[in-house]
C-alpha cells in the first residue's frame, strides 16, 4: 500500500508540475497582455508579491491533482483518454460552475471567464490524462 501511495504521489506531483507550468505559459506569456488588462493591472504594473502568487498557483495544482487522482481511482479509470474524459466532467461539475457564478458576481466580463475557465479544462484534462495512464 505505501509503495502504491507513493507511486500515485509521484504522478500527482508529475501532473502539479505539467499544471503549473502550463499555468505560467498560459498567463505569463499565451495571454498576458488580455489577462493583465481585464484583471485591472496597469501597463508595466508587477503584480504584488508574484512569488507567494506563484508558490499557492503550485500547492493548488498539486490539491487539485491529489483530489482528481482519487476521483480516477474511484471511476476505475486507467486510460489517457478516460482520464482525460474525467477531467473534463469534472471541470463541468466542479470547476466551471463556482467560476462562472464568481466571474458573474464579481461583474467580471466574459472574456476573463473564457481565459480562465479554458485554463482550468486543459489542466483538468491534463492531469486527468497523466494520472489515469500512468498510475
Amino acid at each position: 500500500m505505501v509503495t502504491n501511495l507513493h507511486h500515485i504521489l509521484v504522478w500527482v506531483f508529475v501532473a502539479a508540475v505539467i499544471q503549473w507550468l502550463l499555468g505560467a505559459l498560459w498567463y505569463g506569456v499565451i495571454f498576458k497582455n488580455s489577462w493583465r488588462k481585464l484583471v485591472g493591472f496597469a501597463e508595466g504594473e508587477k503584480p504584488k508579491n508574484a512569488w507567494f502568487g506563484m508558490i499557492t498557483f503550485f500547492i493548488v495544482c498539486f490539491l487539485l491533482s491529489f483530489v482528481l487522482s482519487h476521483v480516477l481511482h474511484w471511476a476505475g479509470t486507467n486510460t489517457f483518454n478516460g482520464g482525460a474524459k474525467i477531467g473534463i466532467i469534472c471541470w463541468f461539475g466542479f470547476i466551471a460552475p463556482p467560476l462562472l457564478a464568481q466571474h458573474v458576481a464579481e461583474n467580471r466580463r466574459a472574456n476573463l471567464f473564457a481565459i480562465n475557465g479554458a485554463y482550468w479544462l486543459l489542466v483538468m484534462m491534463i492531469g486527468g490524462a497523466i494520472m489515469a495512464a500512468f498510475h
